[in-house]
């Protein structure tokens, strides 16, 4: 899918050449010459980045980026005829990416916008791979083992902190059978005695009742003579 940009210029001759431009390159344009005209574009559209001038009618480029960086961290390239240092630390503090001047070189815009998304992209993929590194899911079972929370099919259960161990600890291995005594040992850790697999058998229990109450599927089950494990969904 092509990268999408919003232009926001008052100067209709610099909107038309910007997104000429744009498009040759690939990247889908959508224009706005007004600050207020911008922000609602900003909220139907889903775009990848945005060319922002400070000089505009109904809204001036330093709030426009101010409310958009407030909620969002789409990458923002401010344009500015202005040279004056101020305008720039304010587009920076605002929370603008970078700036570059008018009469700009193409080129140079170019390659400015592509380090953005480069940028961006890699933060993404940051991000998403940290969330995926925490976040465990099964069919209708995701739990956060960082939050320790768990969800059934989006509706957040309750669980003990071993109860949500022992699902972690099945999360993690789906498939895989653990004896009474692997989850005894892995769990309870220093827990021993002739009460150890009762325990365990209630733990298992419970936690099958609470997604079970929700789904109306068996995720735990058990491998009768030697322990249980979780199905894959």
């Amino acid at each position: 899918m092509n990268k999408k940009i919003l232009v926001v210029d008052d100067e209709v001759n610099i909107c038309e050449l910007l997104k000429m431009e744009l498009e040759f390159e690939g990247y889908e344009v959508v224009v706005c010459h007004d600050g207020l005209e911008a922000l609602k574009a900003f909220e139907t559209e889903e775009v990848d980045l945005i060319l922002l001038d400070i000089m505009l009618p109904g809204m001036n480029g330093f709030e426009v980026c101010k409310k958009i960086t407030a909620v969002s961290d789409v990458p923002v390239l401010m344009l500015t005829a202005k040279t004056d240092i101020v305008d720039k630390v304010l587009g920076l503090e605002f929370g603008a990416d970078d700036y570059i001047t008018k009469p700009f070189d193409m080129r140079e815009l170019l390659a400015r916008i592509k380090v953005l998304l480069r940028r961006s992209n890699i933060k993404n993929e940051s991000e998403q791979k940290k969330y995926e590194e925490h976040i465990l899911q099964n069919g209708d079972i995701e739990i956060n083992v960082i939050g320790r929370t768990a969800l059934v099919k989006g509706k957040e259960i309750h669980l003990t902190p071993k109860e949500f161990d022992l699902l972690e600890l099945f999360m993690r291995s789906l498939g895989k059978v653990f004896t009474r005594e692997d989850l005894v040992e892995m769990v309870w850790k220093d827990y021993e005695g002739v009460g150890a697999s009762r325990t365990v058998d209630m733990h298992i229990q419970r936690i099958r009742k609470k997604i079970e109450d929700i789904t109306n599927a068996k995720y735990i089950e058990t491998v009768f003579g030697i322990g249980y494990k979780m199905r894959k969904y």
